[in-house]
C-alpha cells in the first residue's frame, strides 16, 4: 500500500499525518476484507526506509474459519460514510460507547472517556482551531479546492454530501462544505471522542488511522453516524493544547463526532482502477 502524495494537503495537513491516518484507514479496510474471506492478513508496516511511500506489505495466507466480528465490520466498510449533519440529542448507551474503546485498544490507540469539564475546553479548542484556520489565505485556497465539487467528481467532498451548515457559536461542526444554500442549525450534543497514540511516529499514525477505521466501522454496526472535528488536531498549537487536556502522555490523531443524524447522500468514491497500481507504475 502506497501513500498517493498527490493528495496531500500542504496547509492543514503540512506533515502529512492526516495522509497517513487516511492510509491507516485504507490498511485496515484491507485487512478486514482478508480476514472475513477467511484468510490471515500479514501486514508489515513500513517495510522500507528507501521508499517512503510504501506504507505497508499485506500478504493472505493460511485459510481460517472467519471470525463473525470482523465478517460484520467488513460488512459495514460500503455501508460507513461521513454525516455532517446535527444528531439528534439521545445518550449512547454504555455497552456502545465501551465498544469503541475497545476497538481503538485492539488496533494498539487510546480512546479517553473526557468529563464535562474537558468536553467544554475541547469546544473552546475547536473554535480557537477554527478562526486560525480560516484567517490562513493559504488553507482557505486549499479548502476551497478540495469542497463544493462538482456532482460527478469522485475526489473531495461535493456540495450535496456537505450537510446543514452550522452556526459558528454553538455547536461542535464549524465548517462549511459549501453548503452556503443552506439552513443555519445548531448542533444537538452529541458524544466527542479523541483517538490518541502512546507516540507520534509514522508508524503511530498508521496505526492510529487503522484504530479510527475500526471505531467508524464498529459505529456504523451499532446504527451510529460519525462526523470529524479536524481542527483541534490540524492547527499544531491546539494540538499541544489538546494533549495538555488529555493529560500529556497521549498525542491527539483524531476527534470524531458520534450519534444519528438524518440521512444524507454519501460522498463519492473513487474507483478500484483509481487506486491500484500497475507492476510498471511500481517500477516507475
Amino acid at each position: 500500500m502506497h501513500a498517493d502524495p498527490d493528495r496531500a494537503l500542504p496547509a492543514a495537513d503540512a506533515d502529512q499525518r492526516e495522509l497517513l491516518l487516511s492510509c491507516g484507514a485504507a490498511l485496515f479496510n484491507l485487512r478486514t476484507a482478508i480476514h472475513a474471506l477467511g484468510a490471515h492478513p500479514a501486514t508489515t508496516l513500513l517495510p522500507r526506509r528507501d521508499d517512503p511511500t510504501l506504507l505497508a506489505v499485506v500478504r493472505p495466507f493460511a485459510a481460517r474459519r472467519p471470525d463473525p466480528r470482523l465478517v460484520e465490520l467488513a460488512d459495514a466498510i460500503p455501508r460507513r460514510h461521513t454525516n455532517r449533519t446535527p444528531f439528534e440529542a439521545v445518550a449512547i448507551p454504555a455497552s456502545i460507547v465501551a465498544a469503541l474503546r475497545h476497538a481503538a485498544e485492539v488496533e494498539q490507540a487510546w480512546l479517553p472517556r473526557l468529563n464535562a469539564h474537558q468536553l467544554e475546553q475541547l469546544r473552546e479548542l475547536v473554535h480557537k482551531g477554527h478562526h486560525a484556520q480560516v484567517a490562513d489565505p493559504a488553507f482557505l485556497a486549499e479548502w476551497r479546492y478540495w469542497t463544493a465539487r462538482d456532482r460527478d467528481s469522485r475526489d473531495g467532498v461535493p456540495e450535496y454530501a456537505a450537510g446543514a451548515m452550522p452556526s459558528d457559536n454553538g455547536g461542535w461542526v464549524l465548517r462549511d462544505f459549501g453548503s452556503h444554500r443552506r439552513r443555519r442549525t445548531d448542533d444537538s450534543e452529541p458524544l466527542v471522542v479523541v483517538i490518541g497514540s502512546f507516540d507520534d511516529t509514522r508508524m503511530d499514525r498508521i496505526r492510529a488511522g487503522q484504530a479510527m477505521q475500526r471505531v467508524l466501522l464498529t459505529a456504523t454496526v451499532a446504527g451510529l453516524d460519525a462526523s470529524f472535528i479536524s481542527q483541534p488536531v490540524e492547527v499544531p498549537a491546539i494540538r499541544t493544547e489538546l494533549r495538555s487536556l488529555l493529560g500529556g502522555g497521549l498525542w491527539p490523531q483524531i476527534v470524531l463526532r458520534l450519534g444519528r443524524g438524518a440521512p444524507v447522500p454519501w460522498t463519492p468514491r473513487r474507483s478500484m482502477a483509481d487506486v491500484l497500481l500497475e507492476q510498471h507504475q511500481l517500477n516507475a
